[in-house]
């Protein structure tokens, strides 16, 4: 793998993380992260629209005219997160059920639609994946981890499995939407400590 594709891929991940660095996905991020399980849900549903998003999007993009470039990309967008939907909703009903509403709010997540324009309409298929890959795989570490911390502080738990005794009183505050950015703050400021420091 050369340079250029080496960057594409790990770009996203960890120098330009959409929810750590850029902010991007603030909806889906402070709204389903209340458990590592939902955060990895909802970042591997995010994952696989990219994926095809881009791909999809870096294929046609010579036959798509400039004036109505952004209303073919949401449709192309919109297709992939149709049929995540009804797959998530076919197989993983709990999962689907909890994610609710942020599933079909996919198409306008900021990052599928930022990556379709900045990235996926200017470069060659494989890199686009690339990309997507790199992007995604950071977005799900980010709301996994996010989930993580709310779901253990504020319910005592991890993916569902509770290591806390019967008399213990988690911090209820972290399952609640003020918990949320108490967490993300935290993760954003060890995050950036962690760049000063190289």
């Amino acid at each position: 793998m050369n340079n250029l594709s080496r960057q594409n891929l790990t770009r996203g991940i960890f120098r330009e993380n959409p929810i750590l660095v850029m902010m991007l996905g603030m909806c889906p991020t402070l709204g389903v992260s209340t458990s590592a399980l939902n955060g990895l849900g909802m970042g591997l549903a995010t994952l696989f629209v990219l994926i095809l998003s881009n791909t999809a999007i870096s294929a046609v993009k010579s036959l798509i005219p400039n004036g109505v470039r952004i209303p073919c990309f949401i449709v192309i967008i919109a297709s992939f997160v149709t049929v995540i939907d009804m797959l998530m909703a076919a197989y993983t009903p709990q999962l689907h059920s909890a994610l609710g509403i942020y599933i079909p709010l996919i198409v306008v997540n900021c990052i599928i639609l930022g990556r379709a324009e900045s990235f996926a309409s200017k470069n060659t298929i494989f890199q686009s994946i690339l990309d997507a890959i790199g992007m995604g795989v950071g977005f799900t570490l980010g709301l996994t981890l996010l989930g993580a911390i709310r779901e253990i502080l504020g319910a005592g738990s991890l993916f569902g499995w509770s290591f806390l005794s019967e008399d213990a009183t988690p911090i209820l505050l972290f399952i609640m939407p003020p918990g949320a950015f108490l967490a993300l703050a935290c993760m954003i400021i060890v995050s950036n400590r962690l760049k000063e420091g190289k």
